[in-house]
């Protein structure tokens, strides 16, 4: 059992795909919790999602990494109740005091400023357009946005000023947008990315316990291509040992769904992530779970991850050949493409009644 079992909060979890709150890598102290005996576990308070604001200064976040296709994201929520428990960005929880485990899950920031801030952000002069993706680190649709519309709101921006965008979400939620999304997928200027872990909906429950079921997010696929919106499936992460035999029937089902690209990326388990999900394993999988860590430290150099440039997104050694092997059969064979069409940049324009470009009426 990992170390993230030392701090199980006395709290009835539902839907959850940790089951503890694990000190960060910043922490100065460990804290236990410990069963005084006294409460009864069906009289234990339920946890539930807890959501602060924050006024963010800026909303695009730029990066040079080369292992990406964008140089600039935006995200409208830290942390994200879909609670996946292989989530890369458990980690950044780190950073506002708060554990990668269940507060990732559980204690979110809405950005509700981030649409105006984007307006004045575009709206700066010499601003050098390039597509902005959303949904990078945490998921854009979330439960919470069914409320908070935080995501609707920055499309309405990109939209107006006619900026590229991509997305990448597990949400079915994204369907309310696809007004936006098909008049801007018409200029040449959106698409969106589908990710699909498994095909098995039991396993995605455990996995992901509060993202739409498998069927449900090739259904989103299905609903955004008839409207016109380019879609990418997402093959992903995959999980060696656990998921990666699902490769072709993940990509044949989406393209069947509508699908007209596809990608894949390996299992990453930076910081907490790799303890967490070892906790995970030993839950729901105990009789994989040598297997699966077998796996991956093959392809890290005897590590759990490895966050090497140019490799930590699909890992190396033969193991890893071959997925990327079978990947590269399957997209030919299946008609899906890996690298789509640019975006647009050209029509971007900021809209007269701005701030930055006041109109004359």
């Amino acid at each position: 059992m990992s170390d993230s079992s030392t701090s199980r909060p006395h709290v009835r979890l539902r839907a959850r795909a940790s089951v503890s709150n694990p000190e960060t890598r910043f922490d100065a102290y460990t804290r236990v919790a410990e069963d005084d005996g006294w409460t009864p576990d069906d009289d234990l308070p339920l946890l539930r999602t807890e959501v602060r604001d924050e006024r963010p200064r800026r909303v695009i976040t730029r990066n040079t990494s080369p292992d990406i296709g964008f140089d600039r994201s935006i995200n409208p929520y830290r942390g994200c109740e879909h609670g996946c428990i292989y989530c890369f960005a458990r980690p950044t929880h780190g950073y506002l005091g708060l554990s990668p485990g269940l507060d990732f899950e559980t204690k979110l920031i809405a950005r509700p400023d981030a649409p105006a801030v984007l307006a004045r952000e575009l709206g700066r002069k010499g601003y050098d357009v390039a597509p902005i993706a959303l949904g990078t680190n945490t998921d854009p649709y979330q439960p919470i946005e069914r409320e908070r519309r935080i995501m609707r709101e920055i499309l309405e921006v990109l939209q107006a000023h006619r900026h590229p965008l991509s997305i990448a979400t597990k949400g079915a939620l994204v369907e309310r947008d696809v007004d936006i999304l098909a008049d801007m997928a018409g200029q040449g200027l959106a698409r969106v990315g589908i990710s699909v872990t498994t095909l098995d909906a039991d396993l995605a429950r455990k996995l992901e316990p509060r993202v739409p079921s498998p069927k449900r997010r090739l259904q989103t696929i299905e609903r955004l291509a008839k409207a016109g919106v380019e879609v990418r499936v997402m093959a992903s992460p995959m999980i060696p040992g656990l998921t990666d035999p699902e490769l072709e029937s993940i990509l044949q089902s989406a393209r069947d769904a509508g699908a007209v690209g596809a990608a894949w990326i390996m299992l990453r388990l930076p910081y907490e992530v790799a303890g967490l999900f070892e906790d995970w394993l030993d839950r729901h999988v105990p009789l994989r779970k040598d297997k699966v860590l077998a796996r991956l430290r093959e392809m890290h150099g005897g590590r759990l991850y490895a966050a090497d440039w140019g490799r930590r997104m699909r890992g190396e050694g033969l193991h890893a050949q071959l997925i990327a092997r079978r990947f590269d059969l399957a997209v030919k064979r299946l008609g899906l493409r890996e690298h789509l069409a640019p975006l647009r940049r050209d029509l971007f324009a900021v809209p007269l009644g701005t701030a930055a470009q006041p109109s004359l009426f």
